[in-house]
């Protein structure tokens, strides 16, 4: 959501509130001020060689260069097909409840689009990313809240069981959650499963930061008792394999929440990045060796800019997952962390994310910003020095 309200006249009512994404704002504001953009969530480097290689080979022999099937090719279908049994023991069948889409975006889109009615509610949790809320309006239905709250980033089983009523249709999960870096607990999911197969309710659960894990373990909803056959599973290629402007995701469903959201994902893209798909099919079939470095590589960053961002004062929030960690910009002498981020670029050159625009209750996000460190240790400690400039 853009920090920016102003009504537009030609845009319909749905979408009103939402101008520029605030990452766009923020990337712009860092290069017309030459800042470090630690705001927007893309690496400075690009994946694997392997991967690099397979699009290029893809390219030059004609793979995907014309329109590819639609639910995604079978080469990559497949191979989610079996990142989904390798890793979690969850068994989707490739040709059915497998649809490649163009990101994660596309397939959150596909699902609330596809399977909420005008006047639905959707249950998420705030802070909650961006697109869920330009989603769920497009889709002419209601957002509900549940608010997480730092240091922890738990939330009030009683707050949950208040956002719900007749109306609700679905919950849209993150986890791990941008931007908190928060990874939801096996006891927190069984509690949702629970609520949600007691209300027949659907799960619809983004998971793009699956293999960034820190702390705890990534346990897809999927795979608990009962939510299999009401879960909608999102992912992608982007985050896992530094390629995010390729925009390679993927649902996995039962057949018959994948042909749903297929319906409605044609009418988005209808298909996108052929040779791409066929480069990420190889991603996902490296061995576990590629898996442990990039999280070993992500720990390295996370360390550093977090012992970097409490030299320069700031009280930290320490995430279990993604790339992000929260600061508190109070501890630096700021009431309001949007201020704080627009002044960050001139006063030291750095640029964050205000997190009060990912909240419906902005005084719970008022004091919050969000820092990334998925950039190269060079770029991170050129961040840290300027950021004692504060001080």
């Amino acid at each position: 959501m853009s920090v920016v309200s102003k009504r537009q006249p030609f845009l319909n009512a749905r979408l009103q509130g939402f101008g520029a994404t605030i990452f766009a704002e923020m990337s712009a504001l860092a290069a017309k001020t030459n800042a470090v953009n630690l705001g927007q969530g893309f690496p400075d480097k690009d994946g694997p060689k392997e991967v690099i290689e397979a699009a290029t080979a893809a390219i030059q022999s004609g793979l995907g260069n014309q329109y590819p099937p639609g639910i995604g090719v079978a080469e990559l279908r497949n191979a989610i097909s079996a990142h989904q049994q390798r890793f979690y023991g969850l068994a989707y069948d490739p040709d059915l409840e497998v649809l490649v889409t163009a990101g994660a975006s596309e397939a959150l889109a596909a699902a609330v689009l596809a399977l909420c009615e005008t006047g639905d509610e959707v249950v998420t949790f705030e802070p909650w990313y961006d697109i869920y809320g330009a989603n769920i309006a497009m889709a002419g239905a209601v957002k509900k809240v549940v608010t997480l709250r730092p240091p922890g980033y738990g939330f009030e089983e009683t707050e949950f069981l208040a956002a719900l009523s007749p109306k609700t249709r679905l919950i849209l999960l993150n986890s791990p959650h941008n931007p908190t870096g928060k990874v939801f607990s096996r006891e927190e999911l069984e509690f949702i499963a629970k609520v949600a197969i007691e209300r027949d309710l659907l799960v619809v659960t983004d998971e793009v930061y699956e293999h960034l894990v820190f702390e705890g373990d990534h346990i897809p909803i999927a795979s608990l008792p009962g939510m299999r056959e009401r879960t909608v599973t999102i992912s992608s290629g982007g985050k896992t394999f530094a390629f995010t402007g390729w925009k390679i995701g993927w649902v996995c469903a039962t057949p018959e929440l994948t042909s749903a959201v297929r319906i409605a994902k044609q009418f988005l893209t209808y298909v996108s990045g052929g040779p791409f798909q066929y480069a990420i099919a190889v991603g996902l079939s490296l061995g576990d060796d590629y898996y442990m470095d990039l999280l070993a590589d992500m720990r390295r960053k996370k360390d550093f800019l977090l012992e970097g961002l409490e030299s320069a004062g700031f009280e930290i929030f320490r995430p279990q997952g993604t790339y992000f960690v929260t600061a508190d910009a109070r501890s630096v002498g700021y009431e309001d962390g949007l201020e704080l981020c627009w002044q960050l670029p001139e006063k030291v050159g750095v640029v964050a994310v205000p997190n009060v625009v990912f909240y419906d209750n902005e005084v719970e996000g008022q004091h919050l910003i969000r820092f990334t460190f998925c950039k190269s240790l060079d770029v991170l400690d050129e961040a840290v020095t300027r950021l004692q400039g504060l001080q």
